[in-house]
């Protein structure tokens, strides 16, 4: 099984470039890129930079060829907006189900679907994604397309 690779900015990084105006936060020009399971994401926003208690949300980039490999959200639930591309997420018991969408589609993803995305276009996938934690990515569990 392929290992969801992160590579992530430090907690201090992180707040460097969130304004906070009083109980309205910005983040201008999306902040710093982030890396986790071979997708580029903006910084976004969540528990770790602004006050938020239950909702975080960036902006994921899925190179040409590039796959997310097969993980669970664990307790939690996210919903897309694909701006830019086609995309094809395997899922469900062995990753056997399919489904493709493009760019004007949004996908919701229940809690503890297993799942795997493909950008299967010739652009990159820019996807707008929104997560019911505001923890982001502490929650994720790699899955083994083998185990059902």
């Amino acid at each position: 099984m392929p290992e969801l690779i992160k590579k992530d900015v430090t907690p201090e990084e992180l707040k460097e470039q969130v304004e906070n105006l009083g109980g309205i936060w910005t983040i201008r020009g999306g902040g710093k890129s982030r890396q986790w399971n071979n997708i580029q994401y903006k910084q976004g926003m969540s528990g770790k930079n602004v006050n938020s208690k239950g909702l975080s949300m960036n902006v994921a980039t899925v190179p040409v060829g590039g796959v997310a490999y097969a993980h669970i959200h664990d307790g939690f639930e996210v919903m897309l907006y694909i701006l830019q591309g086609k995309v094809r997420h395997e899922f469900g018991d062995g990753l056997k189900e399919v489904l493709e969408n493009e760019a004007g589609d949004f996908i919701y993803i229940e809690s503890g679907v297993p799942h795997e995305v493909f950008n299967i276009g010739d652009e990159p996938i820019i996807a707008i994604v929104a997560r019911s934690a505001a923890d982001e990515w502490d929650k994720i569990i790699p899955y083994d397309r083998n185990s059902k």
